[in-house]
């Protein structure tokens, strides 16, 4: 017999850590390999977890409702020594070894510092080899540093040794060669609120969690800059109008306002691709397919679904997508693959009767527009007022990879695709 690890997976790009929202196994269990064993909610979707291998369910190691990062331990399984790991990370040990083992065969990154928790550490002369870390391998994280500091530096020494540490050199080296140098500053510590009489406690889990811990991230990292335009869709809204009753009879499904702004939008990355970016700390990777993330909404929840090679699509594709992806999303459908790839953002917030309004960057995106909603306003033409279709696009951009030149002239790129539309220029099929 062997026991064996199973860890929390990465399920899904710049995935760090994930929620069990539900465990689908007990303590005693028998599984099968491929079986799933917990839903997990990583990068607002659901997702199962499968068990890699076949055997009992020795020991669950995280509760309903506790936040993972990747490579954490999620659980032990007992099973016949012959049988081989896949899909999710595990390890595995004989029978004559016990957990107590395996804890002490993860310290092995406890010396492996991130350049954020030693610049915080030697700011605070906190002595690593006095703190224990709780990430991967014993990994000290700078959640575990912050802490430290918020006790007081109960692991302050007195002098610090002048001698280098070559381990440590060679940790910062490797570091800034994989990934950017982010300082983080420690969180200040969150304000007592009182609950008073009447008032009702929600408890902030599963993907309440998920999204504020990913606006926080966006707005501490991403220096957010603003723009907005004013379009005249008169066109657009006659056009649609004209073939809307025809369309959703012969396809099924609406043709919405919202595929065409995607058109347009996926026409102005193909000309200005410096919008369909990320910042990667000492380089900025210009990506090559438009993918466009949507925002939709059920219920209380959010989820932000992924169209792929928007600009290899007809507006009957698009539309047809939006459709797919919203019903999915309705009826708790959608999959990892679902949520995976997006290069940039485009919002319907004018389904909700919004006008003007600044959107939160998706991570590790360099932008997001807000498509506004549709009113009627005065307009002067030639000197004479006319009822017109107006639409505010408001751009939220990454000062880091984008200035206000190239997202000016992305802007009026979109305006003057989406004033000129007709059947002769922007076929639907």
């Amino acid at each position: 017999m062997a026991l064996n690890k199973i860890t929390m997976p990465q399920l899904g790009e710049s995935v760090t850590e994930g929620t069990i929202s539900n465990w689908l196994v007990a303590e005693g269990d028998h599984v099968n390999k491929y079986d799933p064993i917990a839903e997990v909610l990583t990068d607002k979707v659901n997702a199962e977890v499968p068990s890699s291998f076949s055997g009992i369910i020795k020991t669950l190691s995280a509760k309903e409702g506790e936040t993972l990062e990747v490579g954490a331990l999620m659980c032990y399984i007992e099973t016949e020594q012959s049988d081989t790991p896949e899909q999710t990370s595990s390890t595995s040990i004989t029978e004559n070894q016990s957990i107590d083992n395996m804890e002490e065969e993860d310290n092995s990154m406890k010396t492996r510092y991130s350049p954020a928790v030693l610049k915080l550490a030697q700011e605070n002369t906190i002595d690593l080899t006095q703190v224990n870390g709780t990430g991967r391998g014993g990994r000290i994280t700078r959640k575990d540093i912050e802490k430290v500091i918020s006790n007081g530096g109960t692991t302050k020494v007195e002098q610090v040794d002048p001698t280098p540490d070559t381990n440590l050199i060679n940790a910062i080296e490797e570091e800034k060669t994989n990934k950017e140098l982010a300082y983080h500053p420690p969180a200040p510590e969150p304000q007592i609120v009182q609950t008073e009489t009447g008032d009702k406690e929600i408890p902030v889990t599963g993907l309440r969690r998920t999204i504020a811990n990913n606006m926080v991230r966006s707005t501490t990292e991403i220096p957010h800059a603003w723009m907005m335009i004013e379009v005249d869709v008169t066109n657009l809204v006659k056009y649609r109008n004209s073939e809307k009753t025809r369309f959703k009879e012969n396809e099924g499904y609406n043709l919405s306002y919202f595929a065409f702004f995607l058109n347009a939008v996926a026409k102005a990355l193909k000309k200005f691709p410096q919008l369909n970016s990320s910042w990667a700390g000492n380089k900025i990777i210009q990506r090559k397919d438009i993918n466009l993330s949507i925002a939709v909404a059920r219920d209380d929840e959010l989820f932000v679904p992924v169209i792929k090679n928007v600009d290899e699509k007809s507006i009957k594709g698009i539309a047809k997508e939006i459709d797919v992806l919203a019903k999915k999303a309705r009826n708790g459908n959608l999959t990892t693959q679902d949520m995976q790839g997006g290069t940039f953002t485009v919002n319907n917030t004018g389904s909700f009767g919004s006008v003007q309004s600044m959107g939160v960057i998706n991570y590790p995106q360099a932008a997001i527009l807000q498509v506004e909603s549709i009113v009627k306003r005065p307009v002067i033409i030639n000197d004479m007022f006319a009822a017109r279709d107006m639409v505010n696009l408001c751009l939220s951009l990454d000062h880091r990879v984008l200035d206000g030149v190239i997202c000016g002239q992305f802007m009026s790129h979109i305006k003057g695709i989406l004033e000129n539309i007709s059947s002769d220029t922007t076929p639907i099929y």
